[in-house]
């Protein structure tokens, strides 16, 4: 028992060293695919015509756990042209999800005009709630251009009296996701000022 038990202890030790080897020797690359990534989503929804600086290099921690879904600082991107701030990337969380938490990321002007939305986690039901994912569905294309107001009604889906289509059979996903849609661009509004004057933290706080 004792040999068979140093023989697996050994095997353990083995794997448990190899594991942190490829892992040591593959970070660099999963970082720089993230970066590659990240760079790919905020161009689709803030346009590279919109601004000339590098926006996955201007980012900003924010946090409100009730407007933006998380505990947790999420990063926003500011985006500025001839040193001027036209716009921002911000990443937000739907905790009420079907299968829990969808994280989202929304492109916005200086007049509230919704530049791009896209989908950057969630476990929605395949087939149903994944149409959030813009390789399944164009769904998430008809959020582009429309433009939030604080003072009138929020958006909301058919069923709820809105004018968004939810999905066929689902919708408490894409009701969550609009939600979250209106509480993010709520925080941008009441904040934008501040958050164009925040200085860049991602780097050293945000993975």
């Amino acid at each position: 028992m004792l040999k068979n038990g140093l023989i697996l202890g050994g095997f353990a030790l083995c794997c448990t060293g190899l594991v942190a080897l490829v892992n040591a020797l593959t970070i660099d690359t999963i970082k720089a695919q993230q970066q590659k990534q990240l760079a790919k989503t905020l161009t689709e929804i803030i346009a590279e015509d919109l601004h000339d600086n590098v926006l996955s290099e201007a980012c900003i921690l924010v946090h409100d756990e009730h407007l933006l879904g998380s505990k947790n600082p999420l990063p926003a991107y500011i985006a500025s042209k001839d040193g001027q701030a036209v716009a921002l990337a911000i990443e937000a969380i739907a905790p009420d999800g079907y299968n829990g938490d969808i994280k989202l990321i929304i492109g916005v002007d200086n007049h509230n005009k919704l530049l791009g939305v896209r989908t950057l986690t969630h476990q929605e039901t395949p087939g149903l709630g994944d149409k959030i994912e813009l390789r399944k569905s164009d769904w998430v294309m008809q959020f582009t251009g429309m433009i939030f107001n604080s003072t009138g009604p929020q958006w909301a889906v058919k069923k709820d009296g809105g004018e968004i289509d939810q999905f066929t059979g689902a919708t408490i996903t894409p009701r969550a996701y609009i939600k979250a849609i209106n509480n993010a661009l709520l925080f941008v509004e009441n904040n934008r000022n501040q958050l164009y004057r925040s200085p860049i933290t991602c780097e050293a706080n945000h993975e």
